[in-house]
């Protein structure tokens, strides 16, 4: 007689599979010296990706938030993560951009007088891992989520004049 577990481990693991295929990514934001500023949290969604921010310690107003094509935080002012997730070259970034192709692109989150935000939105440019044929942002390399000193103005190239690198989170 033949034990009938060994049919479970098969159906174990291809559940365990789809689980992470749609479980939420949760990873921490690291400011320029390296301290945790808060934390970020990409969800799969039937669309693209739900995008949680919380974070504290950056200076009030608007700050640009894009996706970036490495999962490398590790220098200061994070350019080890590259430029934005893109489907084709050349990008052209811009939400108002009629031509814009820049997959990375996020609205401009909102910090308050106190430095803290906190934030869900959707992005329906990228995917977790390919999905619908848009970027995935756990490829080989991963990507990061990266906040600008300054605000998008959604149209210049080639990131909406947001400045300098302030905050990553890594997303693998």
């Amino acid at each position: 007689m033949r034990p009938k577990f060994i049919l479970v481990i098969p159906a174990l693991l291809v559940a365990a599979s789809a689980l992470s295929q749609t479980a939420p990514h949760t990873s921490e934001l690291k400011g320029s010296n390296g301290t945790s500023i808060g934390q970020i949290t990409v969800t799969p969604a039937p669309n693209g990706v739900l995008l949680r921010v919380e974070v504290k310690g950056l200076t009030p107003g608007w700050h640009g938030m894009h996706f970036h094509e490495k999962a490398d935080c590790s220098d200061a002012a994070f350019k080890n993560a590259g430029d934005h997730v893109h489907a084709k070259t050349p990008v052209v970034h811009g939400l108002l951009n009629a031509d814009a192709n820049d997959a990375g692109d996020l609205p401009n989150l909102y910090v308050t007088a106190d430095g803290t935000a906190i934030v869900e939105l959707n992005s329906t440019l990228v995917s977790i891992k390919g999905e619908g044929g848009r970027p995935a942002l756990l490829d080989a390399d991963g990507s990061a989520l990266v906040i600008h000193a300054s605000p998008d103005d959604y149209r210049s190239q080639p990131i909406g004049g947001a400045g300098a690198r302030v905050a990553c989170a890594v997303i693998q």
